[in-house]
């Protein structure tokens, strides 16, 4: 098998896009438009992208006449990220793939091995020891969005173990279709709720962001209790264009919400919260979801992504929560590689007790 590994500066963008939109492992955590966001934000995130290609039938003069003839069989587009604290950091490096790399449908076992094989390579190649043990994932996290069953071999032989993890994808095609396989509950809960939701129309205030990221930020100290990225992150999401942001009103405040984005192929609810103990007979994180699904409806969207419910086997009410919108329950699990076990291990240890101490 003739293949090239490349890096961000070897891509064409054309290209690029073109797979994820043709392949069914595509989300738009993998296209460029995501990559460009991840690195508009060097604070926050360390992006990487790295393709492999097939260009075997065309001389290397002509390739790199034109670029466009590309033969792009993976892209694997993520970040590293850390806390913010100098110990936080040496504990908690770590390189996220959201939704999984972009395959070609019928790209081979030895392709995904090369490909993963050179994320876990490249990610891992430093100027020097210090260099590694400050900046280089403890780490690399795939979240997958779509089925990768066909080439759970190939990861293997990458270094990647897989874990099983859950997701609804919710059927959008029919909207009426959509609310009959709602639970009886939910269906009471939005003809019950006096709430405006959907889309705003209108440009997004950074006022209205930053109140319902106050939202959010509560939820995530009181009950995710994991970090989340600061304000900033979210006004920026706006400010491009690339966070859609459904936030549910009542009487003209903003009592919760959603942030998503979409490909066209799916809509994936990437945050959401709401005030629910505040507005009991409101039910703002029921609209906030239910406004993402009805606008995959609405623009002939066929999926709405809740992008995670949890690991099998382990009592966790978000699932509950998500499972009464009719979605179908998919594991597409997550793959793992550990570059450095022992941080892995008192890094998962420290989250934990953090977690035990938030509870006191």
């Amino acid at each position: 098998m003739s293949h090239k590994i490349l890096t961000y500066e070897q891509i064409d963008r054309t290209a690029w896009t073109n797979l994820v939109e043709t392949s069914a492992t595509g989300t738009w955590f993998q296209l460029p438009d995501a990559y460009d966001f991840f690195a508009s934000q060097p604070e926050l995130f360390k992006p990487f992208v790295i393709a492999i290609s097939n260009d075997a039938l065309l001389s290397e003069a002509l390739h790199s006449i034109n670029s466009s003839l590309q033969t792009l069989r993976g892209v694997c587009v993520g970040y590293v990220t850390k806390e913010k604290s100098a110990i936080k950091q040496y504990f908690t490096r770590r390189a996220i793939i959201i939704g999984g790399p972009v395959l070609a449908d019928d790209a081979k076992d030895e392709e995904v091995e090369a490909l993963m094989g050179a994320v876990k390579d490249r990610l891992s190649c430093t100027h020097s020891l210090i260099h590694s043990f400050n900046h280089s994932p403890i780490y690399i996290e795939t979240r997958n969005f779509n089925d990768y069953s066909r080439w759970k071999e190939a990861f293997g032989k990458a270094g990647y173990n897989y874990n099983p993890h859950l997701n609804f994808h919710v059927d959008c095609t029919d909207r009426e279709k959509m609310r009959e396989r709602m639970s009886e509950n939910r269906k009471r809960q939005i003809r019950k709720g006096q709430v405006e939701t959907g889309l705003t129309n209108e440009v997004v205030s950074e006022q209205d962001v930053r109140e319902w990221y106050a939202i959010l930020a509560e939820l995530y100290k009181t009950k995710v209790r994991m970090p989340l990225w600061p304000a900033e992150f979210f006004i920026e999401a706006s400010r491009q264009g690339i966070g859609r942001f459904m936030f549910a009103r009542h009487e003209g405040v903003i009592i919760g919400g959603s942030m998503v984005v979409t490909d066209g192929k799916a809509v994936y609810e990437w945050f959401e919260c709401g005030l629910n103990g505040q507005y009991k007979d409101q039910y703002p994180s029921v609209f906030a979801t239910f406004a993402g699904m009805c606008y995959a409806a609405q623009h002939g969207i066929p999926r709405y992504d809740m992008m995670g419910a949890g690991v099998p086997g382990v009592p966790y009410g978000v699932r509950d929560f998500k499972a009464e919108f009719g979605g179908t329950l998919v594991e597409h699990g997550r793959f793992l590689y550990v570059a450095k076990p022992w941080l892995y291990i008192i890094g998962k240890w420290g989250v934990k007790m953090l977690k035990m101490r938030k509870k006191i």
